[in-house]
């Protein structure tokens, strides 16, 4: 079996963790037990370029139950756990192309790996997997039935191409499910964000201001997190409404300009360029601390910083210390990627537990409708998010109302009246 991972003797401390995950991943379980028994992916190939985590190790096991041949590589280099990787090569015979801390070269390499596996469907997270099959393997993507896509980032780049009449096959845009951003992005990002943070600084959120670049889901889910750990939570937004939501929400708003004179840690979750970037490293306070939770490190401007520093060292583990020609110290968390996945271990596995069942069922919405489908980018279905969340609360043993025959006319027509 081809396979490109760090080192095979960390396998079974990997096994352990993806074991720890699936008993956080209940709804994921439910469809893996079907998917042994009907096998809807049989005689077909999976290639997906996700966070290469013990969550992600559930969703390519459950893939793999269901029939599929499945490779695995990582959507971002820092992410990556190795001991993960190791697991599924050598417990589930699933080609994995993901070492931690890889270069932009063996990067992709490994992509151009798993989509010269020929997939039949194809599952992306940030649109890496799927612009690199459109740009350098055309003829491939031409016999791909259709595709997923995991992040807000990756569904901007997808419906640029599906704009542009450029993409070749479907895709549906798991990131926009309701049991995907609602619960992924805020509760999943937020908590996970805040853990990265600390892991990387020990520093006391209490009494400090923190500054949230981006008021989305995931921002949401950040400023949540970080007031109820006692810090002032400042929220910079280009977008009138989302601005106005975050003061209703009870936090400070303000430009990135005056934002960053006050701020003691600044996270960025907008998926945009630059938004932290050379006038705003002029005016931070010393000490202060930048991370990013957004998909790429672009949105951090390093190489402005870069330039303006006199001196750089790592300091601790995941923290970059950058010193400016007047003294003042600048702190970049794990490189400008994403805190959450480099510094910590990413969403917990009851949050991926919905937003991976999404991407699983999808993949058979994919196998049985592809034909129906034009090359274009669509939302989750609605049965299969409602799917998702009625596991979720069946695996909880909660229970919810339904409506009666008389509620259900009420709503429907027009005659009742008031």
């Amino acid at each position: 079996m081809e396979y490109d991972v760090k080192d095979l003797s960390l396998a079974e401390e990997g096994l352990k963790r993806i074991e720890w995950a699936s008993a956080d991943m209940p709804v994921l379980a439910q469809i893996r037990e079907r998917f042994s028994k009907e096998k809807p992916f049989k005689g077909m190939r999976i290639s997906a370029c996700l966070h290469v985590t013990t969550e992600t190790a559930n969703l390519m096991i459950t893939l793999k139950e269901g029939g599929a041949q499945v490779y695995l590589t990582a959507s971002n280099p820092l992410s990556t756990q190795d001991d993960v990787a190791a697991a599924l090569v050598k417990y589930f015979g699933i080609p994995v192309f993901a070492i931690r801390g890889e270069d932009r070269e063996t990067y992709y390499k490994h992509l151009r790996a798993v989509i010269q596996k020929e997939p039949h469907i194809v599952i992306d997270d940030g649109a890496d997997l799927i612009t690199t099959l459109h740009k350098e393997y055309p003829h491939i993507a031409q016999k791909v039935l259709g595709g997923m896509e995991e992040t807000t980032t990756g569904v901007i780049r997808l419906r640029a191409m599906a704009r542009e009449g450029v993409l070749k096959f479907p895709v549906i845009a798991v990131n926009d499910a309701y049991t995907k951003h609602m619960f992924d992005n805020r509760y999943g990002t937020g908590q996970s964000t805040i853990d990265g943070i600390l892991r990387a600084t020990n520093r006391l959120l209490a009494g400090s201001y923190f500054v949230v670049a981006g008021y989305g889901w995931c921002g949401k889910g950040v400023a949540m997190r970080a007031r109820g750990m006692g810090a002032i939570v400042i929220v910079t937004e280009v977008d009138p409404i989302k601005a106005l939501e975050a003061r209703m929400d009870g936090h400070l708003v303000m430009p990135m300009s005056e934002a960053a004179k006050l701020g003691d840690f600044f996270v960025t979750v907008t998926g945009n360029i630059h938004v932290i970037r050379e006038e705003h490293f002029r005016v931070m306070k010393d000490g202060a601390i930048v991370a990013n939770a957004g998909h790429f490190n672009v949105e951090i401007d390093i190489p402005a910083l870069e330039k303006l520093a006199k001196k750089k060292r790592r300091i601790r583990p995941h923290v970059d210390e950058y010193t400016l020609p007047d003294g003042r110290r600048i702190y970049v968390l794990a490189e400008g990627r994403l805190v959450n996945l480099a510094a910590a271990e990413g969403h917990p596995a009851s949050v991926m537990d919905m937003s991976f069942s999404n991407q699983a069922l999808c993949a058979e919405y994919i196998k049985e409708n592809h034909d129906k489908l034009e090359n274009k980018v669509y939302k989750v279905p609605e049965e299969i998010d409602r799917t998702v969340a009625s596991l979720k609360l069946k695996a909880l043993n909660i229970q919810i109302d339904e409506l009666t025959e008389e509620q259900k006319k009420y709503l429907s027509s027009w005659e009742m009246g008031t």
